[in-house]
């Protein structure tokens, strides 16, 4: 049987999420141990003083700067951009933290069937979420924000709408839309979206 990722954004679709999240370390781990090397090598951090400025970025949102901007760094206007545009994502006018919007990457990321971005979201998310308090919980349960009390209502909306928004064809419907406005602001909107679109880095981690 084939599911299309539309039907990943639905309830039944993110109790599948959430089951194969909690089973599938294993295979993660073999996946990475047998991953081709990549057709372009990363620059290393030190390469140049230009390297290093950047991944002071990446160190404090990830703990360490990522294959795809060292990649990158081979043209590194690219790579300039590519972290102003992160700089600019995490940087919050609204009430949207920086704990939601990776964990809405993350849960676009899963639907959209990144593994890449899936574990760089969720491995963000546990840093901002240390750094603001949140309750460490809300990572293990984020698969089930519809059902959990660590999630308020705004960040359930959040949230679903990040799982229809990552699907195709997109599953964000009216009642969405509306329950999203409910609770946001048009500002928070685009906060939440460029949140969920900016998980696109995945075709140069694999390079």
């Amino acid at each position: 049987v084939r599911f299309g990722r539309r039907f990943f954004a639905s309830r039944a679709g993110l109790a599948i999420c959430r089951a194969v999240h909690r089973a599938g370390e294993p295979q993660r781990e073999l996946w990475h141990s047998r991953r081709p090397m990549p057709l372009v090598t990363p620059l290393p951090a030190d390469h140049d003083p230009a390297i290093e400025q950047l991944a002071i970025f990446f160190a404090g949102t990830l703990g360490f700067a990522p294959n795809s901007v060292l990649t990158m760094m081979r043209r590194p206007a690219l790579a300039r951009a590519f972290t102003e545009l992160n700089r600019a994502v995490m940087d919050n006018h609204g009430r949207v933290s920086s704990e939601l919007k990776r964990l809405v990457g993350h849960v676009a990321s899963r639907v959209a069937g990144c593994r890449y971005c899936e574990a760089h979201t969720i491995r963000a998310a546990a840093r901002f979420g240390t750094q603001q308090g949140a309750d460490q919980r809300r990572l293990d349960q984020v698969w089930q924000f519809r059902e959990s009390e660590l999630f308020t209502a705004a960040e359930k909306a959040a949230l679903e709408f990040a799982a229809a928004a990552a699907s195709v064809p997109g599953a964000v419907d009216a009642r969405i839309g509306t329950e999203l406005r409910r609770h946001w602001d048009d500002g928070e909107i685009v906060e939440l979206e460029i949140g969920r679109a900016s998980c696109r880095e995945r075709a140069f981690g694999y390079v």
